[in-house]
């Protein structure tokens, strides 16, 4: 039976992280900075060779990590988020649009491919469902993410099985999938693709 589990608030999650570690990765909770460019590297993998050509949407862009570790130009990325305070610190430094919206359900802006890099980890199955429909149908060429990966129960991370994965790439008609879950243990990067030979 599928139980829906108490998930934390995302607001909190981030803003308390914030106040205490400040523009770090820690302050975006993650375990380390090298633990976020591990997972930037495998993205990077599954993009094109001319990525820096192409529109990349940041989805969950917290304060634009993505943009400067990818070497873009503020005219190649727009970066979104949920919380004003990311998306005034994406723009700040990077000088790109960013956009504050509920990636769930709001209408994004157009992009050649979309990636997100920890922003699906706490919410609920069902809402990371519409989180990577809506990027993957916003974007020309692709969805590009990362997810925690695994049969494990917890009341406040979200954990996905390859299965799980596949399911939701064949609800999206997707064409091409890649899978990556060789680098840390409980992460998984995907990358679903449409109209575009890798």
């Amino acid at each position: 039976s599928y139980k829906i589990m108490a998930r934390i608030d995302n607001r909190r999650f981030y803003t308390s992280a914030l106040k205490l570690y400040g523009e770090t990765p820690k302050g975006l909770n993650w375990f380390s900075k090298q633990s976020q460019e591990i997972r930037f590297a495998k993205i990077l993998e599954f993009l094109p060779k001319d990525f820096q050509d192409k529109l990349i949407v940041d989805a969950g862009c917290g304060f634009g990590d993505f943009y400067h570790y990818a070497h873009l130009d503020s005219q190649h990325y727009i970066g979104l988020d949920s919380l004003e305070i990311m998306c005034h610190k994406t723009h700040k430094a990077t000088g790109a649009k960013s956009f504050v919206v509920d990636i769930c359900q709001d209408e994004l802006p157009k992009g050649d491919f979309f990636i997100c890099s920890g922003a699906m980890n706490i919410l609920h199955k069902f809402e990371t469902h519409l989180f990577i429909q809506n990027c993957f149908r916003s974007a020309k060429y692709g969805f590009i993410f990362n997810i925690l990966y695994g049969e494990k129960e917890s009341s406040t991370y979200n954990y996905f099985t390859k299965k799980e994965i596949y399911q939701i790439a064949k609800d999206l008609q997707v064409t091409s999938i890649k899978i990556n879950d060789q680098y840390l243990q409980n992460d998984i990067t995907v990358g679903f693709y449409k109209n575009f030979s890798h």
